[in-house]
């Protein structure tokens, strides 16, 4: 048995105007893939590239190891030189993925090789961010703290996307005071004997390669898994949904703050408990 995920639609080219009748206002997900031709990044980046320009740069690295709770939000688990990360992700297989990186802090002049894509959206220009994983690393499920709407371009080799609605929250395994989901469903190949509420959820899935950029709707959960060494670049527009934004600043003000609080309190308890919350509350939703 396998998820029931349907292939995200693709497009070669989109005007402003099919992409908000057609995915924006419906909030529906799309793969463009040839957005970016004219951009200076569509022939020059790739990780010998990033090597060169940002080798001496030093950058934050995440694996796949449990949350534990004296991990700060979003706190690295290790660092590098860009230059000797590079050489790692081409070297062999590898946890470690670089998570958020700004660009425009870091390397201003990967600036001047793209633009802001002419879609219809108000992109919030400072928050450029990338992301670096070596063959078979991957993301837990989640969803962004900001439930922005995302324009996701990938560079170099294939990067597997699964996406999930926020409507299939209740078959997930959503962790409480959380943006994740238990960290051991591999959605890979997930075990639904061990997790049965997964053969309910509804989802979407694609193969991003070079070039190609993703739009991810408000608010939806996303996994990816790099097939081969990669990176990708996001572009993130503010949520127009009120419902959205409400609990954007629900997310960062106070469940961020309390959970913070609760890991300080209550330790690895609060982090087992949660887990178990997340098993008990799937379980009450699905009964």
């Amino acid at each position: 048995m396998k998820l029931h995920l349907q292939d995200i639609p693709r497009v070669k080219n989109i005007t402003k105007k099919e992409f908000l009748t057609n995915y924006y206002k419906p909030q529906k997900p799309v793969v463009i893939e040839r957005c970016i031709e004219d951009w200076p990044a569509f022939n020059k980046w790739n990780l010998d590239y990033m090597k060169q320009v940002a080798g001496d740069k030093i950058v934050p690295l995440y694996d796949d190891r449990p949350v534990h709770y004296k991990d700060g939000f979003n706190q690295a688990h290790a660092t590098m030189k860009m230059q000797d990360y590079v050489d790692l992700l081409k070297s062999e297989p590898t946890k470690y993925r670089i998570f958020l990186w700004n660009i425009l802090k870091e390397v201003p002049q990967l600036q001047k090789d793209f633009r802001f894509p002419d879609l219809g959206l108000k992109f919030m220009k400072g928050l450029p961010m990338l992301f670096f994983g070596g063959k078979d690393s991957h993301t837990f499920m989640h969803y962004d703290i900001d439930l922005a709407n995302i324009f996701h371009f990938h560079f170099e080799g294939t990067k597997q996307i699964i996406l999930f609605d926020q409507k299939q929250s209740k078959y997930l395994y959503k962790i409480p005071h959380s943006l994740i989901v238990r960290e051991d469903i591999d959605f890979s190949n997930p075990d639904f004997k061990k997790w049965p509420a997964l053969q309910h959820a509804k989802g979407h899935s694609t193969n991003l390669k070079h070039g190609e950029v993703l739009y991810m709707p408000e608010g939806y959960w996303h996994y990816m898994k790099y097939k081969t060494p990669g990176f990708s670049m996001s572009l993130r527009s503010i949520s127009k949904n009120p419902r959205n934004v409400a609990k954007a600043i629900y997310n960062i003000i106070i469940m961020r703050h309390f959970d913070n609080m609760m890991r300080k309190i209550k330790g690895q308890n609060w982090i087992d408990y949660k887990n178990k919350q997340a098993i008990l509350r799937t379980n009450q939703k699905n009964s």
